[in-house]
């Protein structure tokens, strides 16, 4: 698969808006990353806790959304500076092919939210299919 054709199946699909949540959102970073079992997906969520975040597989679509909360301030506190967005957040990323059969492993560390999404047997017959037709 060339660059620019892979590329282009990990753009966020902005027409879905109807789906999402009300109220302000962030929409994290994420790298996208293929692999001999399927995908792995990076997402970089700092200071959200791992309760706080919900995975859903939706045909070809990948949509991560949660909280982050500030919880380092209490009463007393007033702001001086504030860059940090604490709100609801919504990463969605398109495959090129379904992976809601796909298996996923899920792994947070470091403020980095890995996912292992294991493939059937489907999606790799599809992305093989299109590879020969190209």
């Amino acid at each position: 698969m060339s660059g620019g054709s892979f590329d282009r199946f990990f753009r966020d699909t902005g027409d879905l808006r109807h789906r999402r949540p009300s109220g302000r959102l962030w929409n994290p970073a994420a790298d996208v990353y293929r692999t001999r079992q399927g995908w792995l997906v990076k997402l970089d969520l700092a200071g959200v806790k791992s309760d706080d975040i919900e995975i859903t597989l939706d045909g070809a679509l990948l949509r991560v959304s949660g909280l982050r909360r500030d919880s380092f301030c209490g009463e007393g506190i007033s702001h001086y500076q504030l860059e940090i967005t604490y709100s609801r957040f919504e990463k969605i990323i398109q495959f090129p092919c379904s992976i809601e059969s796909a298996t996923v492993e899920r792994d947070y560390r470091d403020g980095l939210l890995l996912l292992h999404l294991h493939e059937n047997e489907e999606c790799r017959d599809e992305m093989k299919s299109r590879a020969a037709t190209r």
